[in-house]
């Protein structure tokens, strides 16, 4: 390949990731109308209603976890998106996945972080099908006064190094510390539908911004 073909390409690349990023380097990982970016079961768990990712149905029982990923990994960020639970039976529960990876078998499950969404768990952090407990809760005087049960939220985890910050409707309910050097601070961004409820969970608004 000759050289000018070559740093042809190069600059492609740096437009192409200059055009990810607004002027603030915010990247906006969900378009509202496509699953671009995102690998997920599309077919018979989630699907693309007024602009947001949507998972379940609150007539049909969810009957395992499901996760929708992206199709990037990322470390150092601020995550911030807007949510809606509801559900008519059963767990009622979802959760925004960070620094993780899927589980090969099942082939549906994730691996990671996770800061949670659902009675018993609002805005805490709890580490999926690894340590499988609450690593951080949040206090549940502080979330009755700040959550919008069936209404929508705001979510915002900010991951540096080995701090994590969970912040609801604008408010820090985690600060949380990882000890065990074992565990990546690296991975894919995921949002969980959890089994066995009548369960519908939105994602909208998803947008990362890279952090040094």
């Amino acid at each position: 390949m000759s050289a000018f073909r070559i740093l042809t390409f190069i600059c492609l690349g740096l437009v192409l990731q200059s055009n990810a990023q607004d002027k603030k380097g915010r990247i906006k990982l969900f378009d509202g109308k496509t699953f671009k970016g995102w690998e997920g079961d599309t077919i018979n768990t989630w699907s693309i209603r007024e602009g947001a990712i949507v998972g379940g149905a609150l007539t049909k029982m969810v009957p395992h976890n499901q996760f929708i990923k992206t199709t990037a990994t990322y470390s150092n960020y601020s995550l911030k998106l807007k949510f809606k639970l509801t559900g008519t039976e059963g767990f009622i529960n979802g959760g925004v996945q960070f620094h993780s990876q899927r589980i090969s078998d099942p082939d549906f499950e994730m691996i990671g972080y996770q800061a949670d969404i659902g009675d018993g768990f609002w805005a805490s952090l709890y580490d999926e099908s690894r340590r499988n407990k609450l690593l951080a809760t949040a206090d549940t005087t502080l979330i009755k006064k700040i959550l919008k049960k069936n209404q929508w939220n705001g979510y915002e985890v900010r991951t540096q190094g080995k701090r994590i910050q969970i912040f609801l409707n604008g408010t820090r309910t985690i600060d949380y510390i990882e000890e065990d050097p074992a565990i990546p601070q690296e991975g894919y961004i995921a949002f969980q539908l959890h089994g066995g409820g009548k369960t519908e969970i939105f994602y909208k608004d998803i947008v990362l911004t890279p952090l040094r």
